[in-house]
């Protein structure tokens, strides 16, 4: 009885250290260099607003972020491709013009905003409006 007595003691303290050293431990570092999204965006968000840039533009992760050819994987924060950060100024771009056109404070009309889909319709450079031009 006294060694399962011991042994249920060992044990309960290496679980209690175990669990310990879980509680202090801190989680994933975060996203890195993310300059224009926020640095507390959740996975999901995330997730959804580069989903939303591949449809607007009908490109996939490779079209903005460097692929390193010996691991197989994206590195998302490195910023070697200008496409990166031509789209870091599209954003910040679109934030202005819907802030400054379309920051409407009455919650019965819907407001309307600008997103990349509104010019790029699909495609990598933005579309020129044959309407316009046919006017």
């Amino acid at each position: 009885m006294k060694n399962f007595r011991k042994s249920f003691i060992v044990i309960a303290s290496i679980l209690f250290i175990i669990a310990a050293f879980a509680a202090i431990t801190p989680g994933p570092p975060g996203f890195k260099n993310l300059k224009v999204l926020p640095k507390d965006i959740s996975d999901e968000a995330l997730d959804s607003i580069m989903d939303k840039f591949k449809a607007a533009l009908g490109v996939k992760c490779g079209y903005c972020h460097q692929r390193n050819d010996s691991t197989k994987h994206f590195d998302f924060a490195s910023d070697a491709k200008p496409e990166k950060e031509i789209a870091r100024k599209m954003m910040l771009m679109t934030m202005d013009i819907n802030k400054k056109y379309f920051n409407f404070n009455d919650e019965k009309v819907a407001p309307e905003r600008i997103t990349c889909i509104t010019c790029h319709r699909g495609n990598p450079m933005p579309m020129i409006d044959t309407m316009a031009n046919n006017k």
